[in-house]
């Protein structure tokens, strides 16, 4: 496990593992603090999007962990215009220890990781968001004890975000539900994927229109905003397109009693989701922000071999 590129990309055993690694740190942080598993490590960060919880997160897991952290903003990296991904590959490779990049094209992070001769982590791509994905299957862990035969719900555009909760969920036997329009639907390579893990997980993934039938059962209610940066032109047809899709505290009533419900942030309140539910008894949106930085230390710990 050089890199960290896709959930997809690792087997059940080793996705519950990493869990495991992620429940672990977590709890000796909150008893006294974790030990310097990273102690004179760097990671440098390539952004090609702003963010909030990805920056800090990464940056806070590398200082708990012992280590250091190195933010490169937009401007400074040109990632695949100013300079070649293959020469700034290479280039950091000489200078850190591990690369989280944050980009537009999959495929940028694919060639990072082509040409570093150390770690390179994904932290977001149009393809998909794995280190999200972990953060979330962390959080459900927590809440449920385990994954297996849980219903989980994503409301709304079968997006990046829905594509690491598909596969997360099928690595680990819960049943995954998409809810969407018609045209937002998954990219059709990632939901084969995630059919061939819940063949062998004997779980489940259902594609509906209705959110209604879609949250019928659900333990896990999921959604993620309409319009996404690099969306914007898209943004009317979107407005659009998702009132029918907006998580309420009608819908979630419509779900198991003790249904959580999550979100990735940051929320449009009042589009995809309701303060009342976002603010709500069934909210679990800030924990599962959180558990953004503990499952990162996991992936980073995991990388570096120091488990």
């Amino acid at each position: 496990m050089k890199d960290f590129i896709a959930i997809s990309d690792y087997a059940p055993k080793e996705v519950q593992e990493l869990l495991d690694l992620a429940l672990r740190l977590k709890k000796e942080r909150l008893s006294g603090g974790n030990p310097p598993l990273l102690k004179g490590k760097v990671l440098a960060m390539v952004f090609q999007k702003p963010s909030l919880r990805t920056r800090v997160s990464f940056d806070m897991a590398m200082r708990h962990l012992g280590g250091d952290a190195l933010y490169l903003s937009p401007q400074e990296i040109g990632l695949g215009k100013r300079e070649s991904i293959a020469d700034v590959a290479r280039v950091l490779a000489g200078y850190v220890d591990a690369i989280m990049a944050r980009v537009f094209d999959h495929q940028h992070v694919v060639e990072l990781a082509q040409w570093s001769s150390i770690p390179v982590i994904n932290g977001l791509s149009d393809y998909n968001h794995p280190c999200q994905g972990m953060a979330d299957a962390l959080t459900i862990l927590e809440e449920f004890g385990s994954l297996k035969g849980l219903n989980v719900t994503f409301i709304g555009d079968g997006n990046n975000v829905a594509v690491s909760l598909m596969h997360a969920c099928a690595k680990l036997g819960a049943n995954f539900t998409l809810a969407s329009p018609e045209g937002y639907d998954l990219n059709p390579a990632a939901l084969k994927l995630g059919q061939q893990f819940a063949v062998e997980s004997k779980s489940s993934i259902t594609l509906l229109r209705d959110p209604h039938e879609a949250v019928q059962n659900a333990h896990v209610i999921y959604t993620d905003t309409w319009t996404s940066m690099g969306q914007e032109e898209e943004a009317r047809a979107r407005e659009l397109a998702f009132p029918p899709y907006q998580v309420n505290v009608q819908l979630v009533s419509e779900a198991d009693p003790k249904v959580i419900v999550m979100h990735c942030l940051p929320a449009h309140r009042g589009q995809e989701i309701t303060d009342e539910v976002a603010d709500g008894p069934h909210s679990r949106l800030f924990p599962q922000a959180h558990n953004r930085m503990h499952a990162q230390k996991a992936i980073l710990a995991w990388l570096f071999g120091v488990r």
